[in-house]
């Protein structure tokens, strides 16, 4: 399994703009996801291991932050072409299966990717209310087969102090899943 560090944007980026259709097709914007708060965006895919082994963590983040304020969306950007089980058809069976309740969107061209600069899935970027990125980084510590449990501790407390108002720790570390499935 190979592993892919995400690219670590600067802080204070500004979130880039799209619309994206969801598995069923129903286009959603950055305007539509965004929350009163900020927003979470997520690059994944359906079969990639990193993914999978938290996919229970991801459900969870769907019921926790929303409610707060905090607005999250799932991209995903592999080339279906050679990764099938990518295809926007199976993204809203695996959207429906692991029960998230955010949009799951596809980047058929890859250019809100490449916007973002996302490298791996998963890959996480968490915005304040003015889309400036104020985290970038791993879920938590966990990985498959690695028997760390999968808690979400270092997003969950990225997004508690966003909505605290208190500083967010800069120390942040990398992401770490599969690589994005580019088009060649």
């Amino acid at each position: 399994m190979a592993r892919t560090p995400s690219t670590m944007q600067p802080l204070g980026t500004r979130a880039s703009d799209f619309t994206l259709p969801d598995g069923l097709g129903v286009r959603h914007s950055l305007q539509s996801v965004r929350g009163e708060q900020g927003l979470l965006v997520i690059f994944m895919c359906n079969h990639c291991p990193f993914v999978v082994h938290i996919a229970e963590e991801l459900a969870r983040l769907g019921e926790d932050y929303p409610s707060r304020g905090i607005g999250i969306v799932a991209i995903s950007s592999n080339d279906v072409e050679n990764y099938p089980q990518d295809g926007p058809e199976k993204m809203a069976a695996t959207a429906a299966e692991w029960g998230l309740t955010y949009p799951y969107l596809y980047d058929e061209t890859q250019d809100v990717a490449r916007a973002y600069d996302a490298a791996c899935t998963p890959d996480f970027f968490v915005f304040n209310k003015d889309l400036e990125l104020v985290y970038r980084g791993q879920l938590d510590d966990s990985r498959p087969e690695s028997g760390i449990p999968v808690d979400g501790r270092d997003l969950r407390s990225a997004m508690d102090a966003l909505l605290a108002g208190t500083p967010i720790d800069p120390a942040q570390k990398p992401s770490l899943g599969c690589n994005i499935k580019w088009k060649s």
